[in-house]
């Protein structure tokens, strides 16, 4: 049920808000480790092939960032204000302005799908992978968003465990599915499959999403307490609330395009080495998304206290809140770091035996935990920002990480000096460094403190 988290205990609210979170996140994350597993089994090129999409995908999905980090700290303030006639009418403008921008995202990716494919890679195998993989995911693009919109309307209300048992419901869906639609037959189990390769895994997602959305919309209609939406609340458009929801995350979705125009321009860099080099971009995202648990749970946690004590002007507690997140990223990233930094080939020669795509991950984990440790702390920092509301810093921080360190440094060692990749990996240890200084400056000059959004 809903909680008023600007009450009690700050270690206990922030461990009730981001633990159930991490098992949520972790469950997902671990269905993105199962899927590359499955799809390594076909071919290490197709692996590449989904990276590379997945570079393409995620840079669209600035769309949904827009109107979802708006209506992050929107709802959030607003029930901390018990303004909960508000709250509901914002969750309700959410889901159907996510589903409008994901129609138009859907379009975008349709007409230019192959040529991004082919700009990234000229090897056919990788690119008809991302073909058969993007195309499905493409067409089911408004379901994605608005499934988030659901995570988002419960948790900023202080309802921690059901989304995270949506999300991990979902997850574990996708892992039994992915086998049965990819193979002929299924590993281990010699039952007949359908044999649809690397889109089978796109479509068990696809299913598994639209589980999850219509779940999430019955939870809304029938109401959690004071939360429930009306099926004539989405076609009522409200536009206080709809332009608030743009200007308030329009900073965040420029941020969130920047940051993915990055991983473009990165994994192009990447490209120069080779398909090996790809793959095991395919294979370190994954294992890197694991360390990023913690950070997830404790940032989307901290972001939902921050708003609700700003809602009840409680500017102390909010900040106290946001230190001690810090504190806690930095304790669970560090017991990564270490794991991480034990026997990385082994986790790499899981998804496949190819001995330098293993060479080439192994050495990218190494240098992924220690840039995830320092991201940790940016993260915890700009939580206060989303919270609040105060998302230009946000934006700031990225365009000072990926394009005035990262992207330079990369440019220089792949282009200029012609070093080998060890030393392209190096730059999102370097681009962290530089974000993590930025935030830090805004965090303490404290201007986020008196920003507000409703």
């Amino acid at each position: 049920m809903p909680k008023d988290l600007t009450e009690g205990s700050l270690s206990k609210n922030l461990l009730y808000m981001a633990v159930p979170t991490m098992g949520g996140f972790a469950v997902q994350v671990l269905y993105d480790i199962v899927d590359m597993f499955w799809i390594g089994k076909i071919s290490a090129r197709a692996i590449a092939g989904v990276a590379v999409f997945s570079s393409i995908f995620w840079l669209v999905s600035v769309l949904n960032e827009i109107i979802g980090t708006g209506s992050v700290s929107m709802i959030s303030q607003a029930y901390g204000a018990k303004n909960y006639e508000r709250v509901n009418r914002t969750i309700e403008q959410t889901i159907v302005f996510k589903i409008f921008v994901a129609l138009i995202a859907t379009i975008l990716l349709i007409l230019f799908l192959r040529p991004l494919l082919m700009f990234f890679s000229k090897d056919q195998e990788v690119i008809s992978a991302g073909l058969d993989y993007g195309f499905w995911r493409i067409f089911f693009l408004p379901i994605f968003f608005a499934t988030y919109s659901t995570y988002t309307a419960l948790r900023n209300t202080g309802e921690s465990k059901l989304p995270n048992v949506m999300m991990a419901v979902g997850a574990v869906m996708n892992m039994a599915l992915d086998p049965v639609f990819m193979f002929e037959r299924v590993p281990g189990f010699n039952v007949r499959g359908l044999g649809l390769g690397v889109k089978g895994a796109a479509i068990a997602t696809v299913v598994a999403s639209s589980v999850v959305f219509v779940w999430g919309l019955v939870v809304l209609f029938r109401g959690q307490g004071v939360i429930k939406i009306t099926l004539s609340g989405l076609f009522k458009l409200d536009w206080s609330i709809d332009k608030k929801l743009l200007t308030v995350g329009l900073p965040s979705g420029i941020e969130m395009f920047l940051r993915n125009l990055s991983n473009m321009v990165m994994v192009k860099l990447f490209s120069i080495y080779g398909s090996t080099v790809l793959a095991a971009i395919g294979i370190v995202d994954r294992m890197i998304g694991l360390a990023v648990v913690p950070l997830m749970g404790f940032s989307i946690g901290t972001s939902t206290i921050v708003g609700q004590c700003l809602g009840a002007n409680k500017i102390d507690r909010a900040e106290r809140t946001v230190l001690l997140a810090a504190l806690y990223n930095a304790l669970f990233l560090s017991i990564l770091v270490v794991l991480a930094n034990i026997s990385p080939q082994l986790v790499i020669e899981l998804f496949t035996k190819d001995p330098d795509v293993v060479r080439e991950g192994a050495f990218a984990i190494r240098i992924g935990s220690w840039a995830v440790l320092i991201a940790g702390f940016s993260v915890s920092l700009m939580s206060a920002f989303f919270g609040a509301g105060y998302t230009k810093a946000a934006m700031f921080s990225s365009i000072v990480g990926r394009w005035f360190v990262q992207i330079p440094y990369a440019l220089l060692v792949a282009v200029l000096l012609k070093l080998p990749s060890k030393f392209l990996w190096l730059s999102f240890l370097v681009a962290e460094i530089g974000e993590v200084f930025y935030a830090a400056t805004v965090f303490f000059k404290g201007k986020w403190k008196t920003h507000r959004v409703i």
